[in-house]
């Protein structure tokens, strides 16, 4: 198995530089694109003892956040376990992915790393991530985090990381321009947000929130429009995305954009999104919680003050209920860690209520269900809806093949919404390429 594993790494990163060889090469750089988007517990196991060891933990915390982690957690975990000396090192996120195939071709990767949650199934397809489904503790961890995010890391019917931090979106709304729809709440369902939107549309507004054509913009109407991707397992897409309900839902979307209901963002028009509700010229759109995080930042310089000038609210619901889609990293471990026992320590620690509180206080979502309700009584005021959303979003099918099978997804409901194809054969088109890859 480990030959396995390190021949399957090696062979990634030659690839990796081949690839990398061949864009470099006779295009001027111009073929690049762009993405989206103290005390302690002791985590349900006894301290381990034998002499003291050092466990190294990549993260791309920000400045603020790695303060905390810095000043506060590592001093905290360190007195829990004084035979354990945390090695904090921080990546930055461009050319992460690089650096950690690198690594762990080379046997230098870390014992832990605060991953991005997409990538956990590419790397446990890879052998490069540890299964912690199988170690001590790990039902009992599983039983105190949110579902959703818990099922970012699973794999292959095993589990190779645990959620670290965890977000979602919500539906933002301009205060003003809600009441300008004649509503003195955000709507519950999606029937009362189109008839606002129609409102708004005389007013040469727009009502219907989506903010891009690309999973993480649209999965939270589709899914609550009664969509859906795969099935449960996240093995078949033929009767899912293509299923009555998901045609039924993309011509939905269709036909909001088509009566001029959607922002214009949508398409890649103007205004972006935030400047556009901070404007009023949009009701609503679905973000996460830097939104916020980052207007009351603003608020001296820009004058908005977005406690005060929005309204939070669930996503409206529709045939699949109010659904958003689940965002975060994930904590993992290396297979080829020199210290399993000791990493898997801090991992089970770092997912206890009192350590995600602390990481908290920096406006991270904890993943540990008592610290997110924790979070409510806190003096960080716009968590709370964020906290209720989680136990109804979703995650973006976690697979080793979701960043092909996005590009697919995203292409089939561009074409469809932009009236180059019908939506059911541009679903049907996007299953029969999905198949193939999940095959």
């Amino acid at each position: 198995m480990k030959k396995t594993r390190k021949a399957a790494i090696a062979l990634m990163a030659l690839v990796l530089v081949l690839v990398m060889a061949a864009c470099s090469g006779g295009n001027g750089g111009n073929n690049g694109s762009s993405g989206n988007g103290g005390s302690g517990t002791d985590g349900g196991t006894d301290k381990p003892a034998g002499k003291k060891v050092t466990i190294e933990y990549w993260h791309t915390y920000s400045d603020a956040e790695e303060m905390v982690l810095t000043d506060k957690i590592k001093p905290a975990f360190e007195e829990a376990y004084p035979n354990i000396e945390l090695k904090l090192t921080r990546m930055p996120y461009e050319g992460l992915k690089q650096q950690v195939i690198a690594g762990v071709a080379g046997d230098a990767a870390p014992d832990l790393m605060r991953m991005d949650i997409v990538w956990v199934p590419e790397f446990a397809a890879q052998n490069a991530l540890m299964e912690v489904s199988k170690l001590d503790g790990f039902e009992e961890l599983k039983g105190r985090v949110f579902e959703a995010p818990m099922a970012t890391n699973y794999f292959n019917s095993g589990y190779y990381g645990v959620p670290v931090n965890t977000n979602t979106k919500v539906a933002i709304y301009n205060k003003a321009t809600l009441a300008e729809a004649g509503l003195t709440e955000a709507p519950k369902t999606m029937d009362e947000l189109v008839a606002a939107a129609e409102t708004l549309k005389a007013k040469g507004k727009y009502g219907m929130g989506v903010s891009g054509i690309h999973a993480w913009g649209l999965a939270p109407w589709f899914w609550s429009l009664g969509g859906s991707i795969t099935n449960d397992d996240y093995t078949k897409a033929d009767g899912y995305l293509n299923s009555e309900a998901s045609v039924k839902a993309l011509q939905t979307i269709m036909d909001w954009n088509s009566k001029g209901l959607v922002l214009p963002v949508m398409l890649g028009g103007e205004p972006g999104t935030w400047d556009g509700i901070i404007s009023g010229e949009y009701l609503m759109s679905d973000d996460g919680p830097w939104f916020y995080s980052t207007k009351i930042a603003e608020k001296e310089a820009t004058g908005f003050d977005p406690l005060e000038e929005t309204v939070r609210a669930l996503m409206p619901a529709g045939d699949g209920g109010s659904r958003s889609v689940i965002g975060g990293e994930n904590l993992v471990m290396f297979a080829n860690s020199k210290h399993p026992e000791e990493a898997w320590t801090f991992a089970k620690w770092m997912l206890t209520e009192e350590p995600q509180k602390i990481m908290a206080e920096t406006g991270l979502i904890p993943s540990n269900k008592a610290a997110a309700d924790a979070m409510k009584s806190m003096d960080i005021p716009f968590v709370d809806t964020y906290v209720e959303q989680l136990e109804t979003a979703l995650p973006r099918t976690p697979i080793p093949q979701w960043g092909e099978v996005e590009a697919i997804f995203n292409l089939a409901f561009e074409k469809a919404i932009r009236g180059e194809s019908e939506p059911k054969a541009a679903l049907d088109e996007a299953v029969k390429q999905i198949e193939a890859i999940l095959k």
